[in-house]
């Protein structure tokens, strides 16, 4: 039987289907269990990142070296496909990381901005959130530090040019942009969960259709792969439970 985190490492790893040659930079465990599986079946282009400066293989050998101005002329020119994490996420896709209630005197300080805008500025972007709630898909983020939909088309074409958010995983579901103007439809629904469950956790009107399909079953191999070469420990069901 397959478990709800290894659905969302499924949805995960969906997210860099043809890619292509990019560096794919998850941020996260189930992301990066979603990277190592596209790129051990249907993304064998992508390249991996030790997070620091070293590219690797599947195995975490080194395989080259990626200097801080090499890592920047892949940001700049949209080569490389960032899947990040946000505690807030509003409909367009506007994402913050950085605090809590007014920012001039905060109730709650996060991990700051960061490098968020110019990764949704730069390349494309796509977020994981392990615990989908109406605290994290808001009406309005208190802070913007990913750049949304609407933000990005109001600054002009210097903003829209590599700005592209494919795709949001929850453990609830798989969710796009293809909504009204832009804005966040339910795309997959992750067996066991219902339409009304997720209505239930957002925070806002979500676009969502008629017939809205689950999210897709791994194949025979990919569970192996799963289940015995990138996480025999099984610390995907830590992070994603039921």
């Amino acid at each position: 039987m397959t478990s709800r985190a290894e659905y969302c490492v499924i949805a995960c790893a969906e997210a860099w289907r043809d890619n292509g040659e990019v560096l794919a930079s998850p941020m996260g465990l189930i992301p990066s269990f979603g990277a190592r599986l596209a790129k051990r079946t249907f993304s064998p282009d992508l390249l991996l990142t030790d997070g620091e400066a070293m590219l690797v293989g599947l195995d975490g050998t080194v395989e080259g070296w990626l200097p801080y101005r090499r890592h920047l002329t892949m940001v700049t020119g949209g080569r490389r496909h960032v899947m990040m994490g946000a505690s807030q996420i509003d409909r367009f896709g506007n994402q913050n990381i950085s605090c809590i209630g007014d920012w001039r005197q905060p109730a709650r300080q996060l991990l700051g901005v960061r490098g968020a805008p110019v990764n949704t500025l730069n390349n494309p972007v796509s977020y994981w959130i392990p615990k989908h709630s109406p605290r994290v898909f808001v009406e309005k983020v208190d802070m913007v530090s990913g750049v949304g939909h609407d933000r990005a088309e109001a600054a002009g074409a210097s903003a829209t040019r590599y700005h592209r958010l494919p795709r949001v995983v929850s453990d609830l579901g798989v969710f796009d942009f293809a909504g009204p103007s832009r804005s966040m439809r339910l795309a997959s629904l992750h067996p066991g969960v219902t339409v009304d469950q997720v209505r239930e956790a957002t925070g806002f009107e979500l676009a969502i259709g008629d017939d809205v399909p689950y999210t897709r079953e791994p194949t025979a191999e990919e569970l192996r792969l799963i289940r015995e070469v990138i996480d025999p420990k099984g610390l995907r069901d830590r992070e994603v439970r039921g």
